[in-house]
């Protein structure tokens, strides 16, 4: 019989984890028995509601705030969690923002606040847990990129720039962190049903529909389902790009 718990005493980081795909990754992972922590920067109640209910089905869970994109904070959420829970065995960049506009629109700013979110924000987690890993000499990094970042996607040049720089981050971090026995991996999702999503307009949602070869948005679960896999099974397997796109770049 499979073990429904085989992630027992695993301990778990998830940026951006009060919704959406980090919300449902945090859920996975502790349905598989690991520790997690809930990182938020303003979904607080979100945050505290995911984490009451994890406590409730047994699940060793905390909720901590910190703003990924500031490299003292990032490296305080590493530090909160090796004190809340003696080490850290799994970290999964999955904090984002979008901030579209075509290029002859985009602001300094705009391009500034999506990067340092997106990319920058991956760095510092990975650099504030780094010595964690190399003196465990184990670890999995997992992050979580976007179709949007291998295949481009209109009004996105930020966006884009910041994931296709996360797959490049994943590859070289691979090569370098593998004597240490740590892996680093990419998740490439398509479109996902989150509130992101949502409030993209009817006529938009119907156009990216038709893109997409099967017909539908993704769901959190899935990436989820990914996330876990890599961190019970992934052993061999790092320096990789995964697509859970729905075929919409192939």
């Amino acid at each position: 019989m499979e073990n429904l718990r085989s992630l027992q005493d695993i301990v778990a980081v998830v940026t951006g984890a009060g919704r959406g795909i980090g919300r449902a990754i945090a859920e996975e992972l502790a349905s598989g028995g690991a520790k997690v922590v809930v990182n938020y920067r303003r979904s607080r109640e979100q945050a505290q509601d995911l984490v009451e209910r994890l406590v409730h089905t047994g699940t060793n869970a905390v909720a901590v705030r910190a703003d990924v994109a500031d490299a003292d904070q990032a490296a305080t959420l590493i530090d909160k969690t090796v004190t809340s829970f003696g080490r850290i065995d799994v970290l999964v960049n999955n904090a984002g923002i979008t901030v579209d506009r075509t290029l002859k629109n985009l602001t300094i700013e705009d391009w500034d606040q999506v990067v340092q979110v997106n990319l920058n924000g991956c760095f510092y987690t990975v650099k504030a847990a780094l010595p964690h890993f190399m003196q465990q000499r184990s670890g999995k990094i997992i992050n979580i990129s976007s179709f949007v970042g291998q295949a481009g996607n209109f009004g996105q040049t930020n966006y884009a720039a910041a994931k296709a720089g996360m797959i490049g981050f994943t590859k070289t971090a691979a090569l370098e962190l593998a004597r240490y026995n740590v892996t680093v991996n990419a998740i490439c999702p398509g479109f996902v049903e989150t509130e992101m999503v949502g409030e993209v307009p009817e006529q938009v949602k119907e156009t990216i529909l038709k893109r997409i070869p099967l017909g539908r948005l993704g769901q959190p679960a899935e990436i989820a389902r990914c996330v876990r896999f890599l961190a019970e099974d992934g052993d061999y397997i790092t320096g990789q790009t995964i697509n859970i796109n729905g075929g919409i770049y192939m």
